[in-house]
């Protein structure tokens, strides 16, 4: 049969149905191109020898090059083990063997040269070397893994079955050896010598079984920016052709709507990054094609007026609108915000969640397809098959990161033509990550606070500090403000040795007794009109304190809370110590965040508490979060198959990677379609790695 890089991996020899199948299940590895794409973690440096009188009782690894002179079977009370007895010119040491002895025995031969490799013990003036792994000599020479050997990604499983290290790395030996070492192509010429970089095959091979040092950085670096190079090129390339071939909902006019709002119910001056986002947004629904913008801003910036006034756009075009929350407390907030901000017009709105009756949702569900019904708040419930509008013009998604891609898909797919898509997170993304999620995306940036606002108060204190922490406390209440105190548990974990949510509530409440003081009590375990009753309580001033877990993370706006305690603050990501932060702040009283933790501190956990009290720039600290976290975990696993970067590295790496999107923009300036010939490599590559994907691919 004809051999390509698209054979079944069973072919290849030394692999067969059985390891085939194991290779599937565990690493993935379905064809050559998946093995040759199988990169190793690190590398062993086989170019250095040792001889056995140079051994020194650190038991580091070495390689010796020596012979078998005698082989014995040594009994013990549990069994047996295997010795062979090793010599060089210089002195003798034992190999020895624990498990496998027959078969091991049988395949020695004495008086043979041999390289060794593996950690040596010292014992009675004897060095040993357990199961080492060895080579005839001949066999090493003629080896691709003579000098540096790769050690590739494994699992319990490949190695208990006998598919060790050294045997992935024989087939992938094996898979140089039918290919003949050569390797289509990917890259254009005048790339190639731009960037300094080294041909496919040349990086391919020295990726797997490099020569040197210098080879495989040369190697890494092109396979690097090969990675990054075609992301950017998917991602850009499908914004063009978005604009070009999807169509969206012309909003040809600014109406009655949006100038009665902004004329007489804005209660306050728009700031100049609002008026900007503004102007982008308009610019984008005014075009024949479907709009697809992300936009962030920080905490407090000012997102929601700017939804609404895009929302007002699409009712003055006679189009209905939508914004989706990921959760019912943020829903709620925002139905409240939006219909307290609206009152006065002639505007029907509705909020829809998991708690909404079935009576009411049968009315909402006959006024949204009639149409009379104009603008729809809610969860996950709006995604609902039952849930069919008229004629939904713009489809808003707050804290997009929280939903996975099918379910904002069908939103998309909510009419015969997409509605506009604007997706809004408070999560600031650092530069790097957006341009690898979100490059197909136009991003916009609310990059500034609404005027009065203070800059909140940062400051880490101490378990052993509390009594000053709620002296403080007591002197912001008496002021008339507010105070959350969040815990990062519901109940007590015995694994872990942190305040719990009960623990700390019956604490709260005797250094803070009634009459004087009341305290609320919010937690997911709560049943929502429990948690609606606890929360209104507060909005209300009727409680001083709200005791809660992250539950009030997003969502809440009480202008009159001053002081953010966080409990066990060194069991917060970054992310969500940020976010906590943002509760607060938004009055134009002077706001903390007091963050509390016990003196014994991780590396990183001292890292992210320094940063919170450094700066309370989101971006700043999305950088930092990335570098302590990585991409896969700060954006969970919704999104993390995104990133599934088989070599680069987007912190390490975001030098390239902007570097990648350059070329990529340029490139596609000049030859959109990737026709002129110099570029037809990069045209058969890209062709290969986009096969056509669901409607979702088109999504954010």
């Amino acid at each position: 049969m004809a051999i390509n890089l698209y054979t079944a991996i069973s072919y290849l020899k030394g692999v067969g149905p059985n390891r085939a199948d194991l290779l599937r299940s565990e690493l993935g590895i379905h064809t050559f191109a998946d093995l040759l794409n199988l990169y190793p973690n690190r590398y062993l440096d086989r170019t250095r020898f040792c001889k056995i009188n140079q051994l020194s009782q650190n038991s580091s690894e070495v390689q010796i090059i020596g012979k078998i002179t005698a082989i014995s079977s040594v009994k013990h009370k549990r069994g047996s083990r295997l010795v062979a007895t090793f010599s060089d010119e210089t002195g003798t040491m034992e190999l020895v063997w624990f498990r496998g002895a027959k078969w091991i025995r049988d395949s020695l031969k004495l008086h043979t040269a041999y390289v060794i490799f593996g950690k040596t013990n010292h014992f009675r003036g004897q060095f040993t070397m357990p199961h080492p792994e060895m080579e005839l000599q001949e066999v090493f020479n003629k080896s691709l893994r003579k000098a540096m050997q790769p050690i590739y990604p494994s699992t319990e499983k490949l190695i208990a079955k006998g598919i060790s290290n050294r045997l992935i790395s024989k087939i992938v030996q094996h898979l140089f050896e039918t290919c003949e070492g050569a390797f289509t192509e990917t890259l254009s010429v005048p790339i190639l010598q731009a960037q300094g970089l080294v041909s496919k095959s040349e990086a391919l091979l020295n990726i797997h079984f490099p020569r040197s040092q210098e080879l495989l950085t040369a190697a890494q670096q092109r396979l690097k920016f090969e990675e990054l190079f075609f992301i950017q090129l998917q991602l850009i390339r499908k914004k063009m052709v978005r604009k070009y071939k999807v169509k969206g909902f012309v909003f040809e006019k600014v109406g009655g709507y949006f100038n009665d709002f902004y004329q007489h119910k804005l209660p306050f001056s728009l700031t100049n990054a609002q008026k900007k986002v503004l102007k982008e947004i308009r610019k984008d629904v005014a075009s024949k094609a479907q709009m697809n913008r992300l936009l962030q801003g920080d905490v407090g910036s000012g997102k929601t007026v700017v939804a609404l006034l895009t929302m007002l756009i699409a009712l003055d075009n006679g189009f209905q609108a939508a914004l989706m929350a990921p959760t019912e407390i943020l829903a709620t907030q925002h139905y409240n915000s939006i219909v307290s901000l609206l009152e006065g017009m002639e505007v029907s709105v509705k909020l829809l969640t998991g708690s909404t009756k079935s009576k009411d949702r049968k009315i909402l569900h006959t006024e949204l397809s009639s149409g009379t019904l104009q603008i729809l708040i809610g969860t996950h419930a709006l995604i609902e098959d039952k849930v069919t509008f008229k004629n939904l013009g713009i489809a808003i998604i707050d804290e997009q990161h929280r939903f996975g891609v099918a379910q904002r898909a069908k939103m998309w797919q909510k009419n015969s033509l997409p509605p506009h898509i604007l997706v809004m997170t408070a999560t600031p993304i650092p530069r790097t990550l957006a341009m690898s999620l979100y490059g197909d995306l136009d991003i916009s940036l609310i990059d500034e606070l609404p005027p009065g606002r203070k800059a909140i108060k940062t400051a880490h204190r101490f378990d052993s500090q509390r009594l000053s922490v709620f002296k403080f406390l007591k002197e912001e209440i008496a002021k008339g403000r507010q105070v959350y105190i969040v815990y990062p548990l519901i109940n007590e974990s015995e694994a872990m040795d942190y305040k719990d949510l009960m623990d700390g509530f019956e604490s709260v409440s005797r250094d803070f007794p009634k009459p004087d003081y009341q305290v609320s009590i919010v937690h997911g375990q709560m049943k929502a009109d429990a948690k609606a009753f606890e929360m209104d309580r507060f909005l209300k001033g009727e409680t001083q304190i709200m005791v809660a877990t992250t539950v009030i993370e997003v969502g809440v706006n009480i202008p009159n809370a001053s002081v953010m305690v966080i409990e066990s603050a060194e069991r917060f990501g970054l992310s969500q110590l940020h976010q906590l932060r943002g509760r607060v702040g938004r009055g134009a009283n002077q706001s903390y965040c007091i963050l509390m933790t016990s003196f014994k501190l991780s590396a990183d956990a001292k890292v992210r508490l320094d940063t919170m009290v450094r700066t309370t720039d989101g971006f700043d600290i999305a950088e930092v979060d990335l570098r302590l976290r990585g991409p896969g975990n700060l954006m969970g696993t919704q999104q993390s198959g995104v990133l599934n970067l088989r070599i680069a590295d987007l912190v390490k790496d975001a030098q390239l990677l902007s570097t990648a999107r350059s070329i990529a923009l340029e490139l596609l300036a000049m030859d959109p379609n990737l026709e002129l010939p110099e570029n037809r490599p990069i045209k058969t590559a890209y062709t290969l790695l986009n096969k056509p994907a669901a409607v979702w691919s088109n999504i954010s």
